[in-house]
């Protein structure tokens, strides 16, 4: 079976419209090289290069002098911090591209980890590199290959994990997936970071799913220093495997939490580091409701889009917001989530929508009716919910 990726599509083929270079981040099995493959192929004589692949590598040994010969077609260079000095070349390409009249578009440039890629081609393309970030399949890809969202929920959202054979095969990727990013990525981007660390870390937030940031408790925990385990987590969310969800900002002379907010940004990955396998043991763990919330969380924000700020809202008095999502600088939408198709939505949601001036009071549930509730407020399932954030023309 194959998952179509419809809005990541053309958001790269936008992308490549408007800019000279366009970087694809996303975790490793995330499914970028397929979508730049199907880019790829929609474009007359292109070249793909993966440098994981030595006789690619090897191509880029004189990579002035070979980039050169591809002028004109649309080069797709995956993996590709694993040669930063790359960049310092494709910034003189381009800029001899433009000089020369060449249309915009010729290089789709693929990486696994968003700060040692974002930090090298920032200081080296500023103006000529666009970002899109490929999250996991979410709910409205997953609908329409026919996968169920309790299956996506249960497996997240990487395509190996999602159409495995059965849900033991689907764990057991996933387990591996893991264990490869310990042995493997780990040691590639921090060296000096001990996996096995980094790994009961990784537990440890999943355990902790959608609660505040405590570095001291963690640290304690890990028997590190409270900046190590701050330098632990950076790279968690560095590698886009974790997400730190921040407290929203505004100045409303209220006491706002300002703690951070941590998800695993995968709900299968949350599962696997519990070793949770089946819907049954889903259903029975005390995690599951924060389980819920992360998958609702990444999908909102991943059709929000990029241009979208994103935040939660909490104040000592018990004003709390699950998600807020800003456009423009106004708040767009308040929403809160909810595991219930009946859910009751507390007062301090209430507050919130209120205190920051909410334009649009969504209480998002995993399906059942659209119905309207008191102060303009809205229940409506996660997939309504997407559609709706999704930004307009312009937004």
């Amino acid at each position: 079976m194959f998952i179509g990726r419809p809005l990541a599509l053309i958001m790269v083929r936008q992308a490549l419209a408007d800019n000279a270079a366009t970087v694809l981040l996303g975790p490793r099995q995330v499914g970028k090289s397929t979508l730049a493959r199907m880019i790829a192929a929609e474009r007359p004589h292109s070249v793909y290069l993966d440098l994981e692949l030595d006789q690619d590598l090897r191509k880029l040994d004189d990579a002035a002098a070979y980039l050169r010969s591809t002028a004109g077609r649309l080069t797709v260079i995956d993996e590709v911090h694993r040669t930063p000095q790359l960049f310092a070349t494709l910034r003189s390409l381009i800029d001899e591209r433009r000089r020369a009249g060449h249309k915009v578009g010729e290089f789709l440039l693929l990486g696994s980890a968003s700060l040692d890629l974002v930090q090298h081609s920032a200081e080296t393309l500023a103006g000529r590199v666009t970002y899109i970030e490929l999250q996991p399949v979410g709910p409205q890809d997953g609908a329409g290959a026919n996968i169920g969202l309790d299956r996506l929920w249960l497996r997240g959202g990487f395509p190996d994990s999602l159409l495995a054979r059965d849900d033991g095969a689907s764990l057991r990727w996933r387990k591996a997936f893991i264990r490869s990013y310990l042995q493997r990525d780990v040691p590639m981007f921090a060296p000096r970071m001990p996996s096995v660390t980094i790994g009961r870390l990784w537990t440890m937030l999943a355990h902790g799913q959608g609660t505040l940031l405590n570095t001291a408790r963690l640290a304690q925990a890990l028997a590190v220093s409270a900046p190590m385990a701050g330098r632990y987590i950076d790279l968690l969310v560095d590698l886009l495997l974790v997400r730190r969800l921040a407290p929203w900002s505004g100045n409303l002379g209220k006491r706002l939490v300002r703690s951070p907010k941590l998800y695993v940004r995968d709900c299968g990955l949350v599962h696997a580091l519990l070793d949770i396998g089946t819907g049954d043991q889903l259903l029975g763990h005390p995690v599951v409701g924060a389980s819920w919330e992360g998958l609702a969380i990444e999908a909102l924000i991943d059709a929000a889009g990029p241009h979208a700020q994103f935040s939660f809202y909490r104040t000592a008095a018990g004003a709390e917001i699950d998600l807020v999502i800003e456009r423009g600088g106004r708040v767009a939408f308040a929403i809160e989530i909810k595991r219930s198709t009946a859910p009751k939505v507390e007062q301090g949601f209430y507050w919130g929508a209120n205190d920051i001036g909410a334009a649009r009071r969504i209480v998002v549930t995993p399906g059942g009716d659209r119905y309207p509730l008191r102060d303009g407020a809205e229940v409506m399932p996660l997939l309504q919910a997407i559609e709706e954030v999704i930004p307009g023309d312009g937004a």
